[in-house]
């Protein structure tokens, strides 16, 4: 565990039994670090996950890798915490990857509507690729105004993906083309 305190001073200042935070380099991505989480996210220990990360962020690693691979439950306060993370590293340079996703914990943020907006990859290659190469390339049909086929309330994509209409619930895909599907 002292490796946590080399990377980041100070980092295993604190715990929690519910979550496990390992720290780990990664080579190939400048202010890049992997965060392996064990456990689960909830309302009762986001303020101790948003505390750990914020040092972090604090010690200039802005590109962050989740490793979720045993990352068993995350609740919609879970989320938020990612979401808060995204806007901390934006305005800095950086960016977030989830890795290792696992089924349950990612249908989470599809039912909340929030896997559009981060980068979810299967493999730690393609992190560090999505790093390297930078974010995509902003084109002219995202962010995209739409209607749901189903009832017709107006959405808005930012991105290519799944999501969840915030109306009437259907799931819905949208590709990189902007073509919008039941799905």
């Amino acid at each position: 565990m002292s490796g946590n305190n080399d990377l980041v001073p100070g980092f295993n200042d604190e715990h929690d039994d519910s979550l496990k935070i390992t720290l780990g380099k990664i080579d190939g991505v400048n202010n890049g670090i992997v965060i392996y989480l064990n456990g689960y996210i909830d309302t009762y220990n986001s303020a101790f996950f948003q505390k750990r990360v914020n040092k972090i962020v604090e010690a200039g690693f802005v590109n962050l890798i989740f490793n979720c691979a045993s990352l068993s439950y995350v609740s919609s306060t879970g989320i938020g915490s990612f979401t808060s993370f995204l806007k901390l590293v934006k305005p800095k340079g950086g960016d977030i990857v989830l890795l290792e996703i696992q089924p349950k914990v990612y249908e989470v943020f599809q039912l909340l509507g929030f896997s559009q907006f981060f980068n979810i990859k299967d493999t730690r290659e393609e992190a560090v690729e999505f790093f390297q190469k930078g974010s995509p390339i902003v084109n002219d049909i995202f962010p995209k105004i739409f209607q749901c086929p189903v009832c017709s309330k107006k959405l808005k994509a930012v991105k290519a993906g799944r999501f969840r209409c915030s109306e009437c619930k259907s799931i819905l895909a949208i590709d990189d083309h902007g073509s919008v599907t039941l799905g």
